[in-house]
């Protein structure tokens, strides 16, 4: 038996779980998801990854602004779905949708709850330089992500690996997880596990104020810095009171000398970090220019003398 569902997501990370429901044979009956955003240099207006996705398969889309004024209720009503299924949909549900699906709400989080609830839980395990994380099929409540687990998954955070590439894998690991979890509650054989309040943490949304690096900090830090906020809004110093972005770096072992001095070292870019280690920098973005490897922009700016600021305006 197919499951009637309703699926809720945005971004690129809720596309593989949709494509997933689709590819087992169940019923999306409608697909919510954000509004429209200007993006580029010329700020068209662009929909969203999953509106792309739903259209192609001629699924009806709706992006209401609000869930709490009841028309999308009503909408949920008229479609008559056994669940709806979320995925980074980018707004909390309330009491009057998750009663709707017989089976209730689905969450597809990024992270092993109750670790890094939040909007950001990729980004939180990766700049805590978390071993590993994971995805969890999760029973929607009224609270923020704390209602009840219905099945987990993990897998091992690489050591250069970053938030980019790390959604994309939870993504398709959501894509399995969503699947089995949509078969286990048609068949009746869900057993779902209490979250425990005392071992949660927060993940708060990312913003731009994240970014400034103060290269007084260890070198790993900064590292899992610039892993986690890579691609946006990245990691950045100053280079001659021009913004600098750090998109890929690695620890460079012992370097002594000032936080933050820049060391041309065999073609490498090091800043030497506060805890006597250095910061390889292999990819960088200088303000109005195009991204390069650490290399080439030494091969195009001295850096003798350079000292990066410890502290900085985001």
């Amino acid at each position: 038996m197919k499951m009637r569902v309703v699926y809720m997501g945005t971004p690129e990370f809720a596309v593989p779980p949709l494509q997933s429901i689709l590819n087992a044979g169940h019923e999306v009956a409608g697909v919510f998801t954000r509004a429209d955003k200007p993006q580029g240099r010329k700020m068209l207006l662009t929909p969203p990854p999953v509106k792309v996705l739903a259209e192609s398969e001629h699924i009806p889309v709706f992006q209401p602004a609000s869930l709490k004024d009841g028309r999308a209720a009503s909408i949920l009503e008229r479609l008559q779905p056994d669940v709806v299924v979320v995925a980074a949909y980018g707004m909390l549900l309330p009491k009057a949708v998750l009663s709707i699906p017989r089976f209730g709400c689905i969450n597809i989080h990024a992270s092993l709850l109750p670790k890094y609830r939040g909007a950001a839980p990729i980004q939180a395990a990766v700049l805590n330089g978390e071993a590993k994380t994971g995805v969890t099929a999760m029973q929607m409540s009224e609270g923020l992500d704390t209602g009840d687990i219905l099945f987990q998954e993990s897998t091992p955070i690489g050591t250069s690996e970053n938030t980019k590439d790390l959604s994309a894998r939870l993504s398709r690991l959501g894509a399995g997880l969503i699947v089995r979890t949509l078969d286990a509650l048609r068949d009746g054989t869900v057993h779902p596990i209490p979250q425990d309040d005392s071992q949660s943490c927060y993940a708060p949304k990312i913003t731009k104020k994240m970014s400034p690096v103060d290269w007084t900090r260890s070198a790993e830090e900064i590292h899992n810095q610039v892993r986690a906020l890579y691609p946006w809004p990245a990691a950045c110093t100053l280079f001659r009171s021009r913004h600098l972005k750090i998109c890929r770096s690695r620890t460079a072992g012992k370097q002594y000398g000032t936080p933050g001095l820049a060391v041309s070292e065999n073609g490498s870019f090091l800043v030497c970090c506060g805890d006597g280690s250095a910061l390889e920098l292999m990819g960088v973005q200088l303000e109005g220019g195009r991204r390069m490897s650490g290399s080439d922009f030494l091969r195009g700016h001295s850096i003798e003398g350079i000292v990066f600021p410890d502290k900085m305006e985001g």
